[in-house]
């Protein structure tokens, strides 16, 4: 649980943070979609450069995925899979966005993208609940569900109304976060951001390696 609002915290962060620096997002592509109909068909130079940075979001987010599939080969949670290495790869992919984002920002857009993609299908199922880190619409319907439900009396677990109330808030604190990072430190924000992506991620490879080290179950899982 403290994984997956920390990383919902930091997807948020660095969605918020491009909306700021460069008017676009990179994580919630509902919305990018929809632009990208209406500028496709918009016409004139300013609609046809946006609607190709939106659709190579839309394009990165998709491949970002497909790895993410490739690499961890499971939806869902499971200690013994390279989760770490590839958290810190999405920080080593955020942070050659930042590296680009001044003279290519199109570029940086396609990047951010794909390392949410990458980070989005980590770990999509946990007991039995579909779970997302870059955007809350699936959460808020979950939270809204099963809240109602429980108001007609069904007995729906406690956690099930926490877990995706906590994801919230923590999209809610990273979007406060990113934009105060963007706006007082403006590119250097992505720095950091992407710095922490890779701690964090070194950091569970560690913690994983022990944790295995000391449980036999665990060993037996990843053979």
């Amino acid at each position: 649980m403290a994984g997956g609002c920390a990383l919902a915290f930091l997807a948020s962060a660095v969605n918020t943070s491009y909306l700021v620096l460069v008017g676009m997002s990179v994580s919630h592509l509902t919305g990018d979609l929809s632009r990208f109909a209406a500028d496709t068909l918009g016409g004139g130079k300013e609609s046809t450069l946006t609607a190709l940075s939106l659709g190579l979001a839309l394009t990165g987010f998709v491949f970002g995925a497909a790895l993410s599939g490739f690499l961890i080969d499971t939806q869902n949670l499971t200690l013994s899979r390279p989760y770490g290495r590839t958290v810190s790869f999405i920080g080593c992919l955020l942070w050659v966005a930042a590296k680009v984002i001044g003279h290519s920002p199109w570029l940086a857009v396609f990047l951010a993208s794909f390392a949410l993609g990458v980070q989005n299908a980590l770990a999509s199922h946990y007991r039995g609940m579909i779970l997302r880190t870059t955007h809350i619409t699936g959460l808020l319907t979950d939270f809204g569900a099963f809240v109602g439900m429980k108001l007609r009396g069904r007995l729906i677990p406690l956690w099930k109304c926490v877990v995706p109330a906590l994801l919230v808030f923590s999209f809610f604190s990273g979007a406060a976060v990113g934009a105060a990072l963007s706006l007082a430190f403006q590119t250097s924000s992505l720095f950091i951001l992407s710095g922490i992506y890779l701690i964090g991620g070194l950091c569970w490879s560690v913690i994983k390696r022990m944790v295995l080290r000391n449980t036999p179950q665990a060993k037996t899982q990843t053979h």
